[in-house]
C-alpha cells in the first residue's frame, strides 16, 4: 500500500481534486491511504441539494468554502481541528459498501490508546455513543474510494451553526441537537496529546498491518490536480448547480438514508424530478431520474421501471416498497 501523506493544501478545492486525481489517474494496480486536511469549509455529499444543507448567511459571513464530493452521504463540517483519511483499494469483495473494514485501522489505533472507540450505524464511528466519525464511499469499474473524517478538537458550536440540520434527521437519532451528538476524541486522550500525534499513531497502526511505501506528489501531479480543481471542484456547477423549481416536494427517513424527492407534475404526467439525500449509491441518478420523466406517478407504472433497474445503483439499501411509499404516499 502506498502512503500520500498530503501537506500539500488545506483548500477544500484542491484536496477533493486530488482524491479523484489519484483514484482516476495514478497506477490501478496500487492501494493508497492518505491523510489530508481541509480550513474552514462544507463538504456535502453528491447526492445532496446543497441549499438545503448549508447555512448561507453564516457561510458568506464566516468565509466558508463549500464543495461537493464524489461520495454520497452527508453534509460534514472541517477545519484543522478535523483529520480525513482516504482508503483506495481494488474491490476484490464485490461489496462496494463494506464500511467497517475501513474503519477498523482508526478504531484499532485508537483503542491502543485506551480510547474506547467503535463503529456504529451506517457509516460512523462514536465514543460513548457520540459520532466522531462519518464515512463514505465511491465505486467505479472495482475500484472503491473509501473516505472519512475525524473530529480531533473541532470548534463544533462551528458545525451546529454552518449546517441546516434536518428535524427529521435529529428526531429519528433521539437527540436535539447537532452538539450533543458528536464529540472531539481529544477530550477522551491526554491533554498533551496532539493531532499530529494521532496522525503518527495512525500511520503506526497501518503500517502494522503491512508495509505502506511513502510517495510524494511530483510536480507534474500537482499540475493535474489544480487543472480538475479549476474545472470541476472550483465550479459553482459542480458544487451547487441549480436549485430545480417544483411543485411537490416529498421528504422520507428509510434505513438507507433520507431521500427528498422534487417534482414537477403537469396533467398527471412528472415533467421533471430530482432526487436528493445523504443515501449512498454509485449510479448515476440523473438516469433514473430520466427514465421517470414522461410517466404517471402511478404504482403500476413504478413498478414496470423498477423491473428494469436495480434501484440499489442509484439508492442503496432502498426497497421497491420504499421508493413507492416516497413517490406517491
Amino acid at each position: 500500500m502506498i502512503f500520500i501523506n498530503n501537506t500539500y493544501s488545506t483548500d477544500p478545492t484542491f484536496n477533493l481534486a486530488f482524491e479523484e486525481y489519484v483514484f482516476e489517474s495514478m497506477d490501478q494496480d496500487e492501494t493508497y491511504f492518505m491523510l489530508w486536511q481541509n480550513d474552514h469549509a462544507i463538504i456535502v455529499g453528491k447526492h445532496q441539494n446543497t441549499i438545503e444543507e448549508i447555512n448561507q448567511d453564516f457561510v458568506k459571513e464566516q468565509g466558508i468554502k463549500v464543495v461537493r464530493r464524489l461520495t454520497g452521504g452527508g453534509a460534514v463540517y472541517h477545519d484543522l481541528g478535523n483529520l480525513n483519511f482516504t482508503f483506495i483499494v481494488n474491490n476484490d469483495s464485490g461489496k462496494p459498501f463494506d464500511f467497517q473494514s475501513f474503519t477498523r485501522p482508526v478504531v484499532k489505533a485508537l483503542q491502543s490508546l485506551g480510547v474506547n472507540a467503535e463503529f456504529n450505524g451506517r457509516n460512523d464511528i462514536t465514543i460513548d455513543g457520540k459520532k466522531f466519525s462519518g464515512n463514505s464511499q465511491y465505486a467505479k469499474r472495482g475500484r472503491v474510494l473509501h473516505h472519512g473524517t475525524v473530529l480531533f478538537n473541532s470548534k463544533l458550536d462551528t458545525v451546529q451553526s454552518a449546517l441546516k440540520v434536518k428535524k427529521d434527521k435529529i428526531e429519528s437519532k433521539g437527540v436535539k441537537s447537532v452538539k450533543s451528538r458528536v464529540t472531539n476524541i481529544a477530550d477522551y486522550l491526554d491533554p498533551d496529546f496532539t493531532l499530529e500525534d494521532f496522525k503518527k499513531a495512525l500511520v503506526s497502526y497501518m503500517f502494522e498491518d503491512g508495509e505502506l511505501k511513502e510517495r510524494s506528489l511530483t510536480q507534474e501531479d500537482i499540475a493535474a490536480i489544480k487543472k480538475l480543481q479549476e474545472e470541476k471542484y472550483a465550479t459553482w456547477e459542480w458544487n451547487y448547480g441549480r436549485s430545480p423549481e417544483y411543485n411537490l416536494r416529498r421528504e422520507r427517513k428509510y434505513p438507507c438514508g433520507l431521500v427528498t424527492v422534487l417534482m414537477t407534475v403537469d396533467r398527471g404526467i412528472i415533467k421533471d424530478i430530482h432526487f436528493y439525500g445523504d443515501f449512498f449509491g454509485n449510479g448515476d441518478i440523473t438516469k433514473l431520474e430520466g427514465q421517470l420523466v414522461g410517466s404517471k406517478p402511478e404504482e403500476s407504472v413504478l413498478r414496470r421501471l423498477l423491473q428494469n433497474n436495480d434501484l440499489s445503483d442509484y439508492i442503496n439499501g432502498m426497497t421497491d416498497d420504499e421508493f413507492i411509499d416516497l413517490m406517491l404516499y
